[in-house]
């Protein structure tokens, strides 16, 4: 493939990735640890987690039709494509699985906050499913950078 398309494939790793862990590893917890009010630390992570989600799908998209167009059906013997594929799957999973179900968790919970109403054991619960999505999808991150590192990526 031309060297742009190598380029904009290496780029989309970085920012995806780097995206991950940035967003997921320091940000949030930087957030929660700043900021007094658990609810607007919350909401301000969740609107990070939300661009990075988009950002993971368009990141991801490419890295797939790279790959795909790069090897052909040879790509389905590729660890990239699956890390990839899987990655995709976490992100469509967590944004448009899970969020949801938070977001209505809390609207149900108005006029109080979610933590302080009966539901806050469920959106506990879910959040949960939710961080453990986005663990797992940066471990494949992670596991995605150094397949490219040690050369077997493409």
């Amino acid at each position: 493939m031309g060297k742009l398309a190598s380029a904009l494939y290496s780029i989309a790793v970085a920012v995806w990735v780097g995206g991950l862990l940035a967003i997921g590893f320091i940000a949030a917890p930087v957030l929660f640890a700043q900021i007094a009010d658990r609810a607007v630390a919350g909401n301000l992570a969740g609107a990070m987690f939300t661009v990075t989600a988009w950002v993971g799908l368009a990141c991801g998209t490419y890295l797939l039709l790279f790959v795909l167009f790069a090897k052909g059906w040879r790509s389905l013997q590729s660890g990239v494509f699956w890390i990839v594929l899987l990655m995709l799957a976490l992100t469509v999973a967590g944004h448009f699985g899970v969020q949801p179900i938070l977001e209505q968790l809390k609207a149900d919970a108005l006029p109080r906050r979610i933590m302080e109403s009966a539901l806050r054991e469920r959106f506990n619960t879910w959040h949960g499913v939710s961080t453990a999505l986005y663990v797992a999808q940066s471990l494949l991150g992670i596991a995605l950078v150094l397949l490219q590192e040690r050369g077997r990526g493409r």
